[in-house]
């Protein structure tokens, strides 16, 4: 199941390293690197659920984690450029196509605004300290606006796994019901891609 998948790569670095675990996870949610925070916020919510964590001190791991690969992002835009991003970048997964979507993004709205925003967007959130280091936006508006987005989206995330893991077996109870539903979402998705693909060969053609 998705969720045991999940629970194998989060569970472990998150129970062995402790407070710097999640540190570690976060700061790579917020690079390239694709680890989403919905994969591992919810299982910090379980151990402070537990009460083996700190609900002050797992918000504060999580959000400077954040910080931190958002300005390695940030930097790695303002002094490397667009071509070292992508250079590197495809040795950590990194979607051309994303990294254009989140530049219309962020190129859209007022930096600082685009920056908070983007904390609650799917895709966005991992990306767009790129294009604020590229565009050589001030550092101290970005780390602001990053670390007020990241905080209040780890913590809304930290707390839903909280409340999941106080009815867990409500969970468990209907987690082959999700698993199928996230399938059958998947399978939709890949096959309106695949769609879309075919007619713009066509009209190319």
């Amino acid at each position: 199941m998705l969720t045991d998948l999940v629970s194998k790569l989060a569970i472990p670095c998150l129970e062995q390293a402790g407070y710097l675990g999640a540190t570690f996870l976060m700061a790579l949610e917020s690079m390239v690197v694709p680890i989403p925070s919905e994969a591992v916020m919810p299982f910090v919510g379980f151990l402070v659920a537990d009460g083996r964590w700190d609900l002050r001190m797992a918000i504060l791991a999580a959000s400077v984690g954040s910080l931190i690969g958002s300005a390695i992002s940030y930097a790695m835009g303002y002094y490397g450029g667009r071509p070292f991003v992508l250079k590197v970048g495809r040795y950590m997964l990194l979607n051309p196509h994303d990294l254009e979507m989140t530049e219309r993004f962020f190129g859209r709205r007022q930096g600082a605004l685009a920056i908070f925003i983007s904390r609650f967007t799917p895709v966005v959130r991992h990306l767009i300290s790129i294009p604020a280091g590229t565009g050589k936006m001030k550092i101290l508006p970005f780390l602001t606006a990053t670390l007020l987005g990241a905080a209040l989206w780890n913590t809304f995330l930290l707390v839903c796994g909280m409340y999941l893991r106080q009815r867990w077996e409500v969970v468990q109870q209907y987690s082959h019901q999700v698993d199928l539903g996230v399938g059958v979402l998947l399978a939709a998705g890949m096959a309106l891609f695949v769609i879309i693909r075919w007619k713009r060969a066509v009209k190319v053609s």
